[in-house]
């Protein structure tokens, strides 16, 4: 073992025991230097190794500070949807919840956007500026087809620390991923086709699936490993499904990681059924711990998964720059790009290769996942505090999305009403479901740094919880 392997242990057993506490500051590396008599480097990456181990995080220009694991979090049950294809409804319901307008100081909670005014992403910004001052010819360029090969290459070199190497020729750039979800459904679909997911599924993808005339089946979900395969088995043998949809890396709402030997089992029964299926990977760069998990799509040898993924989650939605690594289906999909928009917006994507060739990217993601984890942590121990007795919630590996479940009696639309005059937005359970399932449940995202007011919020949600119970 190591030198600096050796101060990480002794640390983290200090974590383990409590004689470190949650939240307190650690030694500054100066002086725990003089403390174990060794190197400025040893305690360096005796420091890192706790921050990509989760046992720390760093704060710029303070120091580190102990992230303790937390206990005792009563998750919920696996769920247990209605087992027959459904149209989709609740489109007004998160046409509401996406579009309107918040005002001033209010706390949204139920939207799914990532922090944008960090300053990891300043380079970015000027990255943006210099090519829109000095190769404004390049830009303006609208770049027909696949999209611009720079992003293209970066993009496969990030697939490939999920375990996959793509060629950047199989990679279709969209306007976001919500693009590459519906053109890998118009890919392996025809109106009136059965979709399976997991259940709890994210609306938009299921708005996806409406958009193309599609029903939905909606399959049990464990919220700590993903899909239940028996279930889906089933599902197959009974209905003529033709493509399953899910999120196995950092799932949305549950933040569950699919283990591996379940994600080549899914490939299996996919293959024994002769069906697609289409990732959503949109989180998997925000796994809190290393190394990243593979993907589905690295298992696959036929070409059966179409990945789609997008910046919107780990950079910025507004960048719209998406991709879909479509397998046997990408001429299809390519043809399907260029009849619905025939082409992406140059500049994001000339911006966001720079950003990620330069290194920003790895920075930027390495700093917001850290944040993430601590902000989960923190709001884990206020809703544990401050809601009603009976809450069980899950515990995301990744992401900023946190599922909790109230008790029955609750209804988490009545909850969103209640909470809007005090400037706080959730996103209610039956959003996720096609069936009428989850009211009692809701999304709640930790974007945003837990300091006094998230707690505030925090308290509020769980005292208008407990007066729906009496």
């Amino acid at each position: 073992m190591k030198l600096y392997e050796q101060l990480y242990t002794d640390i983290k057993n200090k974590i383990l025991n409590g004689d470190y506490q949650n939240n307190e500051k650690l030694p500054s590396i100066r002086d725990m230097r003089y403390e174990q008599n060794v190197s400025i480097s040893t305690v360096q990456e005796a420091y890192r190794l706790l921050e990509d181990t989760g046992f720390a995080i760093s704060k710029p220009k303070s120091g580190y500070y102990v992230l303790q694991p937390l206990t005792d979090i009563q998750l919920p049950d696996i769920s247990h949807p209605k087992q027959q294809p459904v149209d989709v409804a609740h489109w007004d319901e998160v046409h509401a919840l996406t579009s309107t307008k918040t005002q001033d100081g209010f706390i949204a909670f139920g939207r799914g956007n990532p922090k944008v005014h960090l300053k990891t992403l300043k380079p970015l910004q000027r990255i943006h500026i210099r090519i829109a001052r000095h190769q404004s010819q390049e830009f303006l360029k609208s770049e027909v087809g696949i999209g611009v090969k720079a992003i293209r290459i970066q993009i496969a070199s990030l697939m490939e620390k999920a375990g996959r190497k793509i060629h950047p020729d199989d990679i279709v750039i969209t306007t976001g991923c919500q693009e590459a979800l519906s053109l890998s459904l118009k890919a392996v679909t025809k109106p009136g086709d059965i979709v399976a997911i997991d259940s709890p599924s994210f609306y938009g993808s299921i708005q996806a699936i409406k958009s193309n005339g599609l029903k939905v089946l909606e399959i049990p979900t464990h919220p700590e490993t993903g899909i239940s395969l028996t279930a889906l088995e089933m599902a197959l043998e009974q209905w003529p499904i033709k493509v399953i949809q899910l999120i196995p890396t950092s799932n949305n709402p549950l933040g569950y990681i699919m283990p591996d030997e379940k994600k080549q089992r899914l490939l299996k029964l996919a293959a024994k059924y002769d069906i697609a299926i289409i990732e959503d990977d949109i989180y998997g760069d925000l796994i809190y711990k290393n190394p990243r998990p593979r993907s589905i799509k690295s298992f696959d040898t036929e070409g059966r998964v179409l990945m789609c993924s997008s910046f919107s989650k780990t950079v910025s939605a507004g960048l719209r720059v998406g991709w879909v690594a479509a397998g046997q289906y990408v001429e299809i999909v390519t043809h399907l790009k260029f009849i619905t928009s025939l082409a992406s917006a140059t500049l994001p994507q000339l911006a966001m290769a720079e950003f990620i060739a330069q290194g920003y990217y790895k920075k930027h993601i390495r700093a917001t996942k850290k944040q993430y984890q601590y902000n989960r942590d923190a709001v884990i121990n206020w809703v544990q505090r401050y809601f009603p007795e009976g809450t069980k919630m899950t515990f995301p590996q990744g992401g900023f999305n946190l599922w909790i479940e109230l008790p029955e009696e609750i209804n988490s639309f009545m909850l969103n009403e209640k909470l809007a005059r005090f400037k706080i937005g959730i996103a209610p359970g039956p959003l996720f479901s096609c069936t009428g399932k989850y009211q009692n449940c809701f999304r709640l995202n930790y974007v945003s740094e837990p300091d006094s007011s998230i707690e505030q919020a925090i308290n509020i949600i769980g005292d208008q919880a407990k007066l729906l119970l009496r």
